[in-house]
């Protein structure tokens, strides 16, 4: 059951990661990209940037993810990875566009993302496991079509949430 489980997972995770119709697209295209690996010569050049702000209170985790595209080209999408420090429960339903990559791992596809825009939201509604006094948070960029991005920082954040209800923002 479990290796049945972890096939689905990572079946389901190479569809998100292969979405898309841009330059790269594939199982494993452009993996590295937005983490500073640079993309083919003649690749298109884009920056990826993820936003939003996260909260914690009674166990209860609720996460807002702008992703958007600050240029110079448009993208036909990007992938972000959320890593949560402790399991999630995956009963909770997600957006169409994100899928569960373990009890811990959420993937979101943002849709097409035009040069110098916010194009793509996401509100996760999520409840961990038991009631955590904080949790943490690692969101990413795994997928950018094989973009070349000089400025991968704003696409890469840690984000500690103590469990007081308030707004963490990133």
């Amino acid at each position: 059951m479990r290796r049945a489980m972890l096939v689905a997972s990572t079946a389901a995770t190479a569809v998100v990661l292969s979405a898309g119709s841009g330059v790269g697209s594939g199982i494993g295209a452009g993996i590295g990209a937005g983490s500073g690996v640079d993309a083919a010569p003649g690749a298109v050049e884009a920056d990826v940037a993820h936003h939003g702000d996260v909260s914690l209170w009674g166990g209860r985790l609720a996460v807002r993810l702008h992703t958007g595209n600050h240029g110079p080209s448009d993208l036909a999408g990007a992938t972000a990875r959320l890593g949560f420090s402790v399991p999630v429960v995956p009963a909770r339903k997600l957006p169409d566009a994100c899928l569960w990559g373990g009890n811990q791992v959420i993937y979101c596809q943002s849709g097409a993302l035009r040069a110098d825009g916010r194009d793509s939201e996401f509100l996760l509604d999520l409840r961990a496991v038991g009631d955590p006094a904080e949790v943490s948070v690692d969101i990413a960029t795994v997928w950018n079509g094989g973009a070349d991005d000089h400025n991968p920082d704003n696409d890469k954040h840690h984000v500690l949430v103590p469990a007081t209800g308030d707004l963490y923002v990133y």
